[in-house]
């Protein structure tokens, strides 16, 4: 095997590790919290009360 099989390797196993990666972090997030709180939008609401546009 050359330099550019190896590399290709390389890259597809990475790949298959973020992609488990990423599989496991929505598995964990979505059994830790509730829906309700992942679509709320309080955090902006809040830090868009708290900014101050000073001119």
């Amino acid at each position: 095997m050359d330099t550019w099989n190896v590399l290709e390797y390389a890259a597809w196993a990475l790949s298959a590790f973020f992609a488990l990666a990423m599989l496991y972090d929505l598995v964990r997030i979505d059994t830790t919290y509730d829906n309700e709180l992942l679509t709320s939008s309080r955090e902006g609401e809040i830090e868009a009360t708290s900014e101050r546009h000073v001119i």
